[in-house]
């Protein structure tokens, strides 16, 4: 899963439980809907991709770099960066807002498509949420 830096989650896709991460990284970043904002053409691209270390390999680093993100990604073997676990709260912060619908915490569906749908349904009512909870007052020093 992608998502934004508030949790809303951009792009999904479901694999076996045994593929790993790195080889999906390029495809979740290139299936980002445009996201519109200022004035002109809508945003397609991250600034940066916060990833764990699942994510991690040189390949990938360069081709983000083309793209113009830069991936903030900790290298195996090594040390965490630092922050990045505050940083990476609200991926998994997702994630367990998905897997509150008991249908989707576990895998039941055989069909692809239906399991797909049940993910859609999911990511569409964490969306609506977020849009009915008040808009959190700013504190003014």
């Amino acid at each position: 899963m992608i998502s934004d830096g508030g949790g809303i989650p951009f792009h999904v896709i479901t694999t076996a439980a045994n593929v790993n991460d790195v080889t999906l990284t390029l495809g979740l970043v290139d299936n980002i809907p445009p996201v519109a904002g200022r004035v002109g053409r809508p945003r397609k691209r991250p600034d940066a991709l916060l990833g764990d270390k699942g994510h991690d390999s040189n390949p990938n680093r360069r081709q983000l770099r083309k793209r113009g993100i830069l991936p903030v990604i900790s290298r195996r073997g090594e040390a965490d960066i630092i922050g990045l676990g505050k940083l990476r709260y609200v991926v998994e912060q997702t994630f367990a807002q998905l897997h509150q619908f008991k249908r989707l915490a576990v895998r039941w569906e055989r069909r692809l498509d239906l399991h797909n749908t049940f993910v859609s349904l999911a990511c569409a009512l964490i969306y609506w949420r977020r849009l009915r909870r008040p808009a959190q007052p700013t504190r003014r020093p």
